[in-house]
């Protein structure tokens, strides 16, 4: 299938955020998005696959902007429907992004990052060497606190469906804006919830790294 070397699954012990790079803005203002730009959706799909040497260039931030739109903006105002769906029309995934200056929430009302944390979190966000490197990093929070009305046998797999589509999202504008993306699994989701300083009832399940493509990538039919 491919030459993806199979990790042993070893949690990293002691391993702690690192200070903040730059300035962490309280509140980033994102540009609004270019809805219009982009390649064709087939072409997208045909290009889209998953990369695992990134760059460290940082991402402008108009498409910072495109991309965390893409992935769970706001695209009808009357109702405040979202780019990608949810259970029950519940937003269940909040999506934070981390980058060198710290940890930010994504508000898709306002379209803005929120400051969490001032620290550079992008190497607690998965056992990969790359995850520290790459410009930022996603994550894909559940808030079971908001999945009261859902059968409890089926939270798990509805947070999952919902953070699935809005990595997918995120894929496909990485590939139309020529972007590198991959999803992953693999964090220590208890350690990572600590020190995103996240309640009890929130849940790191998924994260993703994005960048620019170095010159010699992996990338897999992922």
């Amino acid at each position: 299938m491919n030459d993806l070397k199979r990790l042993p699954y070893e949690p990293v012990k002691g391993l702690l955020p690192r200070p903040a790079v730059g300035t962490s803005e309280r509140v980033i203002t994102l540009p609004e998005p270019d809805r219009t730009s982009g390649m064709p959706l087939m072409g997208t799909l045909w290009l889209r696959k998953s990369t695992r040497e990134f760059d460290q260039q940082p991402l402008p931030l108009k498409q910072l902007s495109e991309l965390l739109w893409a992935a769970a903006g706001v695209n009808r105002s009357l109702g405040g429907g979202r780019t990608a769906p949810s259970p029950y029309g519940e937003t269940v995934i909040d999506v934070y992004v981390a980058l060198p200056a710290g940890l930010y929430r994504y508000d898709p009302v306002h379209h803005c990052l929120e400051l969490k944390r001032a620290a550079d979190l992008r190497s607690m966000t998965g056992y990969q060497d790359f995850v520290g490197m790459a410009p930022l990093d996603l994550v894909f929070v559940a808030n079971h606190g908001r999945m009261q009305e859902m059968p409890p046998k089926l939270r798990e797999t509805f947070s999952a469906a919902a953070a699935g589509a809005m990595a997918e999202n995120a894929y496909l504008y990485c590939a139309s804006a020529g972007l590198g993306a991959v999803v992953r699994g693999w964090l220590n989701r208890r350690q990572l919830a600590e020190h995103m300083s996240l309640n009890e009832d929130e849940e790191p399940i998924l994260s993703q790294t994005i960048g620019r493509a170095a010159s010699h990538v992996t990338t897999t039919q992922a």
